[in-house]
């Protein structure tokens, strides 16, 4: 029998235990059932203010370089701040989720970012934004994990791909109308007017989320002891499976934090010489990442997990190749392949930990989002030092190493799986 049909195969190669059925797993959401709009929309609209706020600045680097008196690589520092804020602190974020509540601490996360975002035009120097920037990160950490986790309680198992799928939609839309927003406000009032639009933006989203965000009814709060969350997270580092697909929601966002930082800069100087509004408007590619995201459910329906990992990869990097032309229309066709790659990638992965974990869903949750923004802060800094050094083909070169990881990760677990199966008792008949 075909694993990938039977939806037994990993997003590695390796089984994935499917949780039990609780007595009250029937009233959980499915697509079309009570609630699950409500739900999907909230959670959308949390992913849009999550990635507008922390990548708010990425669009904006050349002006910011420019006003600071700084280079591209120290102007950077406000992308990776934020993602390294967040990588540092989703963890404890995911401890207070499971004792407080998976809405509670979302509301909570959004609303100190929100309320930092609106004091991000007013930073006087490049360290005091890179500071700004690093709270507010450490402030969104409570929101992915918490939100991947509120979905494997609150949806069935078989509808989990689908609706995680849609929160990583949202992250798409927030990361492409940021910075289509910041760039054209940019050329018109300067990068701080631009960054406090979308402070506004974020105050919108997150009054409507937790507005519409239905009440956990599957929610039980756990111990907020340290040995407590240290053994749910030794159980889970030590969990091979996992250990994979953390590595690869780190490895495709180093190509996407990578490629996403400095493409502002190469499109702004010559031989393209773009002005500031239409290099935001770049970012409608990101339209593309929410078509990928929201359909990751069908595609390893199709391919098996492994499979949709293995077309995540190449595609991302043919796109890679494809952007070192010299020909705008190309470099945008890479882009388009870079995202559909990179967000489909993203959300087999993030998918495949939810329904991996059985217990301590949260903290399983928050290692991927550590090891992702990991990934991110990694991307931008190694980015913008390659795009230095070397010029773009640098930073292609740096994700393609990328890409060539995320492959190797995937082979090894399926040599993993099929030695496994090779062990497995034949059923006496």
């Amino acid at each position: 029998m075909n694993p990938a049909s039977t939806g037994a195969s990993t997003a590695v190669g390796a089984a994935v235990p499917v949780p039990a059925p609780s007595p009250s797993a029937d009233s959980r959401m499915t697509p079309g059932g009570p609630g699950y709009r409500r739900m999907s929309l909230a959670l959308f609209l949390a992913g849009v203010a999550t990635f507008a706020l922390l990548y708010s600045t990425q669009a904006l680097l050349p002006l910011i370089s420019d006003d600071l008196g700084v280079t591209a690589g120290a102007a950077s520092w406000t992308v990776a701040a934020a993602t390294g804020g967040l990588a540092l602190f989703v963890l404890p974020m995911s401890a207070l989720s499971e004792r407080y509540g998976r809405r509670t601490v979302m509301t909570a996360s959004l609303a100190v970012a929100v309320g930092v975002g609106l004091l991000v035009p007013l930073a006087p120097s490049l360290g005091a934004l890179v500071v700004l920037r690093a709270v507010q990160g450490a402030a969104l950490a409570g929101l992915p994990a918490s939100a991947t986790a509120y979905l494997a309680e609150e949806v069935r198992p078989r509808a989990l791909v689908t609706a995680i799928g849609l929160f990583v939609a949202g992250n798409s839309v927030g990361g492409m109308s940021g910075r289509v927003i910041t760039g054209w406000a940019a050329q018109a009032f300067g990068w701080r007017v631009a960054v406090g639009v979308i402070g506004v933006l974020a105050v919108v989203c997150a009054v409507a989320f937790r507005a519409l965000l239905p009440t956990p009814r599957h929610f039980t709060p756990g111990s907020l002891r340290p040995r407590v969350l240290a053994g749910t997270v030794r159980a889970h580092l030590a969990n091979p499976l996992l250990r994979r697909l953390y590595a690869i929601g780190a490895l495709f966002m180093t190509v996407f934090g990578g490629v996403y930082t400095v493409i502002g800069y190469r499109l702004t100087q010559e031989p393209f010489g773009l002005p500031q509004g239409i290099v935001g408007s770049i970012f409608l590619v990101y339209l593309v990442g929410t078509v990928s995201a929201s359909t990751s459910g069908r595609l390893v329906g199709r391919l098996g997990r492994r499979g949709a990992l293995y077309l995540a990869g190449g595609t991302t990097a043919a796109g890679l190749l494809l952007s070192l032309a010299g020909s705008l229309v190309l470099v945008l066709a890479g882009l388009v392949l870079i995202t559909a790659g990179f967000f489909a990638g993203h959300a087999v992965a993030s998918s495949a930990v939810s329904r991996t974990a059985t217990t301590g869903r949260a903290q399983a949750a928050a290692l991927y989002q550590s090891a992702y923004y990991v990934g991110s802060s990694a991307g931008s800094t190694l980015g913008a030092l390659a795009f230095h050094s070397t010029g773009w083909a640098g930073t292609v070169g740096v994700g393609l190493l990328a890409v060539l990881g995320v492959v190797t990760i995937t082979v090894l677990g399926t040599r993993a799986a099929r030695t496994a199966a090779r062990r497995e008792p034949v059923p006496a008949h």
